[in-house]
């Protein structure tokens, strides 16, 4: 059924989100304490709640499988059934086929579930012991659902393993063996503090008062135009007079007399003019800074108002979580306890939107590849219960995500094989690269430790997508791991997407933006201070060596490359930027550092949508055209090359 009215509809997809992700928590907290009787109230309150919603819109199938939810913790409240996992898993499957109904309700899209069958598996029939109900049984079952207890075998279920039932949420790969499209998970509604729309109002208000003075500022400009077209005017008449004076030096026929007062008048027209025109330019300029400072306070309070009305806390998407790690343990047969930290942690709506089908990704991996199974671990001397840790925190200028596990960690040789066999890179080129190079081998695309295919991992999606999300939203993944002891990725994302902060730097004549979170320093070089380790100018910095290179050869501006000794050679010093990306570091030379700024970066269009080593375009105060370069690429382009010199 359609709910046709679009405001209610609205209103039951926000309140049904709500319902669902309480009903959620509150089973998985039910699970583990199952003598919590204020949870199992809230359960109670929940599922009546969602009851009492869907009926007053008339749709009767959701009000009824809530109403049975509703009964069954009843049941358990008054002791008259015991909760077990089989019960849970049961009121787990009623919750997902009544979010099918939502959806239906919501979109109109024709969902497939027998409601009838949906209520007898509910109440404990096996599906085997359902028939296609009569037209009078689907009667009793709309008016009363007490009615289908003499249809239904009280027969527990067991956790369905057909095709269809194991999609408790969307896999890595569908029926097609194709890749899930990542980033269609969507926030399309916000709730506000109605203090934060009001200081909205004020700065907006505020913004209407600075462009009245704006108005005024063109009346002084109009003003100072026209004293310069009388000026201009009156240059020109009197330009005849000035002629005159000269042909009477001439021909020796001058009358001082006679022009004295011409010249006089002249004199003294232009002095006014001088005079009025200092003061309408000293008090337009006073004006135009007052203005400037006004607006520039204004804009930056609403900017800041309205960023921080797009801040979400990162809970959104963690507590989606914590039932999936549930259901998808149970079906590896697996123990994993899920700890969330850092759920207050506010965070771009963007961000979350982006970061939800990557991190359920990434735990689908951890689960599948990662974490061992009870009776492996108790061999390994761990407990049998692993570990996954969820963590949220945010510095001064990013927001960090940690996803940990206790499990086996990462398999060097293995990585090192699989990227051979799959082509990813040479046995030269893995003869240069460092543990955390390696490591970071499994954000290749098509990289795959495992000889066979699970529905957890899916195929066609790999962590390559995770990379690819990351970096859109001008982040950096890192992993860190210790075979037999676990594996931690790190997400780190900037706080700001729609403006960042960057270095304006001159290469060959040109200014190019870097984002200021990946500059450590600058300094600059001389060449008494460059040394060479395997013919690659280094410099130290802070008792490391740093390996040195012309931003120009990366960024393809001429085809002349040449060496930083025969740059340097008729040079005293050039400037260098100190590019820190997770542990590592590169020195680039650059032809001048010139000032940093804020800028709005416009994202590359569609045609354009992949260039290597940029990540989009700005416009600079100056109305130039800047390129915003991408660190992370500037760093594959230089392993490229350390490779190839080799080769």
């Amino acid at each position: 059924m359609f709910i046709e009215d679009e405001e209610m509809r609205q209103i039951f997809k926000v309140v049904c989100e709500e319902h669902f992700q309480k009903l959620d928590e509150g089973l998985l907290d039910l699970e583990k304490h199952i003598s919590d009787s204020g949870k199992l109230n809230d359960l109670l309150r929940e599922a009546h709640t969602l009851k009492s919603d869907a009926n007053m819109l008339g749709l009767k199938d959701i009000g009824t499988l809530a109403h049975t939810i509703e009964d069954i913790l009843g049941d358990i409240k008054r002791d008259n059934t015991i909760f077990s996992p089989a019960i849970s898993d049961r009121l787990y499957q009623g919750l997902d086929v009544i979010r099918k109904l939502a959806a239906e309700a919501i979109t109109g899209e024709p969902s497939p579930v027998n409601v009838f069958q949906s209520l007898a598996r509910l109440r404990g029939a096996s599906t085997t012991a359902v028939e296609t109900p009569t037209q009078e049984q689907k009667a009793k079952v709309v008016n009363g659902v007490k009615q289908l207890a003499a249809v239904a075998v009280a027969e527990p279920i067991p956790v369905s393993t057909s095709s269809t039932e194991k999609k408790i949420l969307p896999v890595a790969g569908n029926e097609k063996n194709q890749p899930v499209a990542i980033g269609n998970y969507r926030i399309e509604t916000i709730r506000l503090e109605t203090n934060k729309l009001d200081a909205l109002m004020t700065q907006a208000g505020e913004l209407i008062v600075s462009k009245i003075r704006i108005a005024h500022r063109l009346t002084e400009i109009e003003e100072l135009i026209t004293l310069w077209e009388e000026w201009s005017q009156d240059a020109f008449v009197n330009r005849f007079a000035f002629k005159e004076i000269h042909s009477g030096k001439q021909n020796g026929k001058l009358n001082q007399a006679s022009l004295l007062p011409t010249l006089q008048n002249f004199y003294h027209r232009t002095t006014e003019r001088l005079e009025r025109l200092g003061t309408l330019a000293n008090r337009l300029r006073n004006n135009t800074y007052e203005d400037n400072a006004r607006l520039e306070v204004v804009t930056t309070e609403l900017e800041e108002g309205i960023r921080t009305l797009r801040l979400l806390p990162l809970s959104n998407i963690f507590n989606l979580f914590p039932r999936m790690v549930r259901d998808l343990a149970k079906q590896q047969g697996k123990a994993v306890n899920l700890i969330i930290e850092g759920g207050e942690t506010h965070a771009d709506k963007r961000i979350l939107e982006e970061m939800k089908d990557p991190l359920m990704h990434m735990i689908r991996n951890a689960i599948d590849h990662g974490i061992e199974t009870p009776e492996e671990r108790e061999r390994l001397g761990k407990p049998p219960t692993a570990t996954l840790r969820l963590k949220g925190y945010n510095t001064t200028t990013s927001i960090l995500i940690e996803l940990s596990d206790d499990g086996r960690g990462l398999d060097i040789e293995t990585i090192k094989q699989t990227a051979l066999k799959r082509g990813i890179c040479r046995e030269e080129e893995l003869a240069y690269m460092t543990i955390t190079q390696i490591q970071s081998l499994i954000f290749a695309p098509g990289f795959s430790t495992r000889t066979f295919v699970t529905e957890v991992s899916g195929r066609g999606v790999g962590l390559d997508v995770v990379r690819t999300n990351v970096e859109r939203l001008k982040g950096t993944i890192q992993v860190e791991s210790k075979p037999g002891m676990g594996t931690k990725f790190r997400l780190q994302l900037s706080s700001t997407l729609a403006t960042a902060h960057v270095l304006i730097v001159e290469v060959d004549g040109i200014s190019y933006a870097i984002p200021l979170e990946y500059v450590e320093t600058t300094l600059l070089v001389r060449q008494d201070d460059i040394f060479l380790i395997e013919d690659r100018e280094n410099v130290i910095l802070e008792g490391q060596a740093v390996s040195l290179f012309c931003l120009a050869d990366f960024l393809e501006i001429s085809s002349n490359k040449l060496d930083l000794s025969i740059r340097l050679k008729n040079l005293k010093d050039l400037p260098c930027i100190i590019i820190k990306i997770g542990d590592e570091r590169l020195g680039f030379i650059v032809n001048a550092l010139l000032y940093e700024q804020d800028v709005v970066i416009k994202p590359q269009s569609k045609l354009l949508q992949r260039i290597r080593n940029v990540s989009g375009a700005t416009i600079l105060g100056t109305g130039e055209v800047c390129m915003v370069l991408n660190p992370p690429d500037l760093l594959k382009s230089v392993r490229k090359t350390i490779t190839h010199y080799h080769l």
